[in-house]
């Protein structure tokens, strides 16, 4: 019995990621019947039960994703990214080189506090509008914001939901990640930047055919609420500033993100109903369902039998072990999106801590799951979403276009991310 468990619970798991995989069912849908199915499989065998399931779920992780998720739905309508993405546009004075570089340190930053598909969601739209004014390629920018904001997401606790899922997991601080996480992850952006500029010289070196157009862009038009954008900024930076002290106040870094979002609701006083329809409900929904999955797949033994196969290799020395763990997952993230991943691997390596130092390898994991969304165009939902808008322009993204740029950008960050890890392993 103990051996038909694990086989169907690995079969519900993989035919899900499968299927997540061809993208030929929603997603979210894909991971409710695979958890549902789970459950009443369990249920059968003896396995599993609905009580088992419910403490699957890391409520953490939900909570923190929900506090931010409110902030940025409050956020939004006051036009506080298209002002960011206008005044780029005017500071680069009509510079394709320079618009580049500019709109790419604004994706950056923004996805180190904010999710990295609602930075692109939030800026790709303003950024194909300025490309239009001013008569240049929006694919250079397009794809260098998706592959940027998906290297700079790994930099704090908050930017990928892979770190949230860490994190928690591993009791790993907001400072924590600033400290061990942001100077490789700034390193390896720094050398995506300079990649992607030679991969797209020749359509940045092409001159705009209105350069004046874009100088009589007004920023200030763009914010349509300027007094509720800096209330809702003064409660982010808030939050930001909490999640420094989270750990020596003992408090969670779910309860900062969603008392800072109490905060703003109360502060603001907006229209709730809208807010809660800029939620993205069905990424919730989806984590709590792949967390039921993956609980499944711990009753069943199947992450013992993967943590008894792992820790034959405890002879191999512990860098080559963390360096192999970043391509393995990076390789991973690549063909499945990298949340299913992180949420599959995180009881494996918790599992190895009685043969091994496991501290490093929660770094591993989150160097492949961030920088191995960047190696295909389903590597990450970023990458679907600008490609899906590029679909509006003159030149929309392929596969074949994605991998000249994306594969090359993802196998630097990695290699930049490896060679640092075994050089500071003994810092972890």
């Amino acid at each position: 019995m103990t051996m038909l468990a694990a086989v169907l619970a690995t079969i519900i798991f993989v035919g899900c990621l499968i299927l997540i995989f061809s993208e030929k069912l929603n997603r979210t849908i894909t991971a409710i019947a695979g958890g549902a199915l789970m459950v009443i499989v369990g249920i059968v065998l003896g396995f599993y039960s609905e009580e088992t399931a419910l403490k699957a779920i890391d409520f953490n992780t939900l909570g923190l994703l929900l506090g931010m998720m409110i902030l940025v739905a409050m956020l939004e309508p006051t036009g506080f990214f298209q002002y960011l993405a206008v005044l780029a546009a005017r500071s680069s004075k009509g510079k394709p080189m320079r618009l580049f570089i500019l709109l790419g340190v604004i994706t950056t930053i923004l996805s180190m506090f904010l999710d990295n598909v609602t930075t692109v969601v939030l800026i790709a739209p303003v950024t194909i509008l300025i490309c239009e004014i001013m008569g240049i390629n929006t694919l250079p920018f397009l794809v260098s914001e998706a592959l940027l904001s998906n290297t700079g997401g790994v930099a704090t606790l908050v930017g990928d939901p892979p770190n949230v899922l860490i994190g928690s997991a591993a009791e790993l601080s907001f400072n924590d990640f600033l400290i061990y996480s942001m100077p490789i992850v700034l390193v390896a952006w720094v050398g995506a930047l300079f990649l992607l500029q030679y991969l797209f010289k020749k359509e940045l070196s092409k001159r705009p055919r209105s350069v004046k157009a874009i100088m009589r862009l007004n920023p200030a038009e763009s914010l349509d609420e300027p007094l509720v954008a800096r209330k809702i900024l003064i409660v982010l930076g808030g939050a930001v500033l909490f999640f420094f002290i989270h750990h020596a106040l003992q408090i969670s870094p779910s309860v900062v993100a969603l008392s800072a979002a109490a905060v703003a609701l109360v502060w603001v006083r907006p229209d709730i109903h809208e807010v809660l329809k800029r939620i993205e409900w069905s990424v919730l929904v989806f984590f709590g369902a792949l967390f039921v999955m993956v609980g499944g797949l711990e009753a069943a033994g199947v992450m013992d039998a993967l943590v008894r196969l792992l820790a034959r290799a405890s002879d191999v020395p512990p860098v080559l072990f963390g360096v192999a763990l970043i391509w393995i997952v990076a390789a991973l993230s690549a063909v499945v999106d990298n949340v299913p991943v992180t949420i599959a691997l995180i009881p494996v390596i918790k599992g190895l801590e009685p043969t091994m130092d496991i501290t490093p390898l929660w770094w591993a994991l989150a160097f492949g799951a961030g920088f191995g969304g960047s190696g295909t165009i389903i590597g990450s939902t970023a990458n679907i979403i600008v490609t899906t808008l590029s679909e509006k322009t003159r030149t929309p993204i392929t596969s074949a276009i994605w991998n000249k740029r994306g594969l090359p950008v993802m196998l630097v960050t990695c290699a930049i991310a490896s060679i640092l890890f075994a050089i500071f392993y003994s810092a972890f």
